[in-house]
């Protein structure tokens, strides 16, 4: 979701930034897609976009996944928002030559008691933050530079597997 002349919309984008690294000799390499940009670099790498308001948009989900375990034997753990069955995951998105319109989501520091799962989570963003994230200045936004409360959080470990699909073309 993001706003369009005032309003807002919601699209379907692909997830990851097509970002171009330039090999040894300074050619430019096929585009690596970035999934999740960290919040601790919307003022460096991420800023030609994080700075424009019209470049942020939010991912709506309810729930969202992470891998736990040893690689290879990782299973599925769900983190939901215990009081909201709705939530947004702060992202950015741009247009792009390569895959059209993309997104990325904003990557924080966890909850130190949930650190067991991963050391980062998503920016969750309540509904009555989500027009602070789509309009304010960027010295704004690091107000939600933080990582949500981990007892306002629903966790639901599985024995699912932590399947990573084959890839093809771009993506990886």
């Amino acid at each position: 979701m993001r706003l369009a002349d005032g309003e807002m919309v919601l699209e379907q984008m692909t997830w990851g930034f097509p970002v171009v690294l330039r090999g040894k000799q300074g050619q430019p390499l096929k585009p690596k897609p970035v999934n999740n940009a960290r919040f601790d670099k919307l003022g460096a790498f991420w800023k030609r976009w994080a700075v424009q308001p019209g470049n942020r948009c939010l991912i709506p989900t309810s729930r969202y996944a992470e891998a736990v375990g040893t690689p290879g034997k990782m299973t599925e753990t769900w983190l939901s928002l215990k009081e909201e069955p709705l939530f947004a995951w702060a992202g950015l998105w741009r247009s792009s030559d390569e895959w059209g319109d993309c997104y990325t989501g904003v990557m924080t520091d966890n909850a130190p008691e949930l650190a067991h799962i991963h050391d980062r989570s998503p920016v969750v963003l309540l509904p009555e933050q989500w027009q602070t994230w789509l309009t304010a200045s960027l010295d704004d936004l690091y107000q939600f530079d933080r990582p949500f409360p981990a007892d306002a959080m629903q966790i639901k470990a599985t024995s699912d597997l932590w399947a990573r699909p084959k890839m093809k073309g771009n993506e990886q």
